[in-house]
């Protein structure tokens, strides 16, 4: 609970930073306000009415004037209305400010008309055509409803105040039948004009919504250079010195870059999947291991770092180069049904067991309607499609108009041909998503 020092203190800040937002407000005030209360004294005076009331009343509406409709430099753009209700509407210091600069003139206004309800009504028409003011006119101030949420609120106790007090007076209301039909008649009324034009002439916009996604994203953010530091540290050593991260987003998730002294690595978060990695020493080294023993030092760290993706994969081993410094690819490819799924992982990794670099896709293994069409009939069917000679042809699991599907890349002539393994039918680069994330035929 934030102490009442805090509180106050927070007031005092949003107070100062109200009025060097509203540049002349208090000069401004102090001409409206004498403008406003020296004809409400002389009429009075006029009328043989008292004037003490009518004068503090009419101060007081030259204030919630000046307060809420002196141009000031913050605000939203013309004809938008921030429509977000932020949990702490009644708590926060912005929100106490607007219930206290209601309910002083709503106690005021009771105490001189005697009608409650009707007073309620007023100040909450008050309240929405200053928002609808503050929205459409270039004033560079901020139409929120939670403004009016919070306003209405102080009116309704400075009116509940007020009509305690003339109870307490033996000053009860004044015809409290014909107050409450004026004040729901005149309610009704507000609604229905005052909501038609903020439905017609206002684009809702709810900032309350984007900041906590903005501050969601923030947070997020931190806990991915949180996660990606830990990996890099991880792969690298714990001796790793950080340079510096990058994020970017995709969607629902973000790409976490890091660059260390020692290379780069990137991941996805918050799905906390490693992508891929190269270190800053690509030369390989004079080791001893053989070509068995690099695929066992890489099988270690798959299962390390790529549990998911090693489980059920297929191991592949290629040299790169020759003599004391040649390096291994090490490929891993998962197969359901003789298709390849679209999970990837390739390590590049020394004599030594070192891994130069990674890169890696994890995804979940779709399912797939049945393959009914064999290699050689694809390339039948790409050979008659281009009237050349087919090579390689690969069985893969493809995003096709956005659902995965068996695919046959077929090598034949300049491009590759994707079949449908399920149909038979060709699948044209436009049907195809992601199928640059597949391997070539050929």
């Amino acid at each position: 609970m934030t102490s009442a020092p805090a509180a106050c203190s927070e007031g005092h800040l949003v107070i100062e930073a109200s009025i060097s937002a509203v540049p002349g407000l208090i000069a401004f005030f102090v001409i409206l306000a004498a403008l406003a209360a020296v004809p409400t004294v002389l009429v009075a005076k006029a009328r043989s009415k008292p004037w003490p009331l009518r004068a503090a009343l009419a101060v007081y509406l030259a204030g919630i004037v000046a307060v809420t409709l002196l141009p000031g430099d913050a605000g939203l753009e013309s004809g938008q209305c921030d429509t977000g209700l932020p949990a702490h509407l009644f708590t926060s210091a912005s929100s106490l400010l607007n219930i206290a600069l209601f309910a002083p003139g709503a106690f005021l206004a009771v105490l001189l008309f005697r009608r409650p309800v009707t007073v309620v009504a007023s100040f909450a028409c008050l309240s929405a055509g200053v928002e609808i003011i503050q929205s459409v006119a270039s004033l560079g101030r901020s139409c929120s409803v939670s403004d009016i949420a919070a306003n209405a609120t102080g009116t309704v106790l400075g009116s509940l105040a007020a009509a305690l007090w003339l109870y307490q007076r033996k000053q009860p209301p004044h015809r409290p039948l014909r107050d409450a039909l004026w004040g729901l008649s005149l309610a009704g009324l507000g609604i229905a004009v005052l909501g038609g034009i903020f439905h017609t002439r206002i684009d809702s916009v709810d900032i309350v919504a984007r900041d906590e996604q903005r501050s969601a994203l923030t947070d997020s953010a931190v806990q991915a250079d949180e996660w990606i530091t830990t990996m890099a540290k991880g792969i690298y050593g714990n001796d790793t010195q950080m340079k510096g991260t990058a994020t970017q987003k995709d969607g629902t998730r973000l790409k976490i870059t890091a660059e260390t002294n020692r290379g780069s690595i990137s991941g996805w978060w918050p799905q906390k999947d490693l992508a891929t990695a190269w270190s800053s020493n690509t030369r390989g080294d004079e080791g001893t291991l053989n070509k068995k023993q690099v695929a066992a030092a890489a099988d270690k760290f798959a299962r390390t770092w790529f549990p998911k993706n090693m489980a059920g994969s297929q191991q592949k081993i290629h040299s790169i180069g020759d003599g004391a410094t040649r390096a291994y690819t090490v490929i891993y490819r998962r197969y359901t049904g003789g298709v390849m799924m679209p999970m990837r992982l390739d390590l590049t990794i020394t004599t030594k067991a070192r891994v130069i670099g990674f890169t890696a896709t994890s995804v979940e293994d779709p399912a797939l309607p049945p393959a009914t069409i064999d290699e050689s009939r694809a390339k039948d069917i790409a050979g008659r499609l281009t009237g050349l000679p087919t090579e390689s042809a690969v069985l893969l699991a493809q995003q096709v108009n956005g659902a995965w599907r068996p695919v046959w890349l077929v090598g034949s002539g300049p491009k590759d041909i994707a079949i449908d393994a399920a149909t038979g039918d060709q699948i044209t680069d436009a049907q195809l998503n992601g199928s640059k994330t597949g391997p070539k035929a050929g």
